[in-house]
């Protein structure tokens, strides 16, 4: 008993010595590997009384005990001197400039989007958004386009389903928002932007693409003229294009607006001149707008002969292709840097 104290006395003075961790990991094993001197000691049992056996054992294993805490605590304390000294001999030059590493920036179209509900909110409107994958019923029928109906050719989809599709536009989130507000309380004014991303089964070329971005507008309210509606897309076209733009309205005809109009804005190249981008005319084809069709006021819950309202659909690509004098539509998806880079000042 009295060795057994001997060697954890020696065992701990050793273990406080080592200077790294090789040499702690050294004394570990010298005394409590398998051929330590513990182990040499305990080999005496067998030739003690059975009492002797009991509180030799206790006391080994209090050594041992004493050893391993004793390796753990300097362990401890190596391995934060080690830590230390590493840090101090990796010493950062910061006078040295940093690696640069290429910057971002938004999308051409996220930047016309943002610029358009800016000024739309400025304008005390709501955004309102809903799902890309619609059902028929909030999709055509409640934009008065029932099953059969001729003008549903041009809009032409992709179908999840026999009733349910990818949404050809966004009036479905006007339909929602209306039905919405009827279920809340009844008939109430609204006045909501919607933007998203639509589909339609187009070729894809310079100018059409089976996916594009929307944004559409919808004022519900009592006394709402076409008025109204001129002032607002006036408005819009001179923060978008520039105060000197002007806009014509043309008689059109679209299934969920009556009376409906092509909206054009005189031509920033030529200043309304004629030219080989306008084609001579002094204008370009923007937006289609209109009162909406009393019909689907009615079918959305809207008295007709009390609510009146006015609806106008936006083409985002077409905004920005406009107003960044793009030729192509394709250009806003093939992911070119050297196409992407040109919009890093835009945000």
């Amino acid at each position: 008993m009295d060795e057994l104290k001997r060697i954890g006395e020696e065992a701990l003075k050793k273990i406080q010595e080592a200077t790294d961790l090789k040499e702690l990991n050294d004394a570990r094993v010298s005394y409590l590997g398998k051929k330590s001197p513990i182990q040499a000691a305990m080999k005496q049992m067998r030739d003690m009384s059975k009492e002797e056996r009991a509180n030799f054992g206790k006391i080994s294993n209090e050594v041992k005990q004493s050893i391993a805490k004793k390796v753990e605590a300097k362990k401890a304390e190596l391995e934060a001197l080690a830590l230390e000294a590493k840090i101090e001999s990796e010493d950062i030059d910061i006078s040295l400039p940093a690696r640069r590493l290429p910057a971002g920036s938004l999308h051409p179209i996220t930047i016309v989007k943002n610029d358009l509900e800016n000024l739309f909110l400025g304008m005390g409107y709501e955004v309102a958004e809903g799902p890309e994958v619609e059902t028929d019923h909030y999709n055509f029928e409640l934009m008065n386009l029932p099953k059969g109906h001729p003008a549903r050719d041009m809009q032409d989809t992709f179908y999840i389903d026999e009733n349910t599709l990818m949404r050809t536009h966004t009036s479905p989130v006007q339909a929602h928002v209306m039905l919405d507000k009827i279920a809340n309380g009844g008939a109430q004014p609204i006045k909501v932007i919607c933007p998203g991303k639509t589909y339609r089964r187009d070729d894809d070329d310079a100018t059409h693409s089976h996916q594009f971005a929307q944004c559409e507008g919808l004022v519900v309210d009592k006394n709402i003229t076409m008025a109204d509606l001129k002032g607002t897309l006036e408005l819009f076209v001179k923060k978008m294009f520039g105060e000197k733009r002007e806009i014509r309205l043309r008689p059109s005809y679209f299934p969920f607006t009556e009376p409906s109009v092509e909206v054009d804005i005189s031509c920033g190249n030529c200043g309304g001149k004629g030219c080989s981008m306008c084609k001579g005319t002094g204008w370009i084809e923007i937006l289609g707008a209109g009162m909406v069709n009393p019909h689907v006021l009615e079918m959305c819950g809207y008295d007709p002969q009390v609510w009146q309202g006015f609806a106008f659909g936006i083409g985002l690509e077409r905004v920005a292709m406009l107003k960044y004098d793009i030729d192509n539509i394709r250009d806003f998806y093939n992911d070119d840097l050297r196409f992407l880079n040109q919009f890093s000042g835009e945000e």
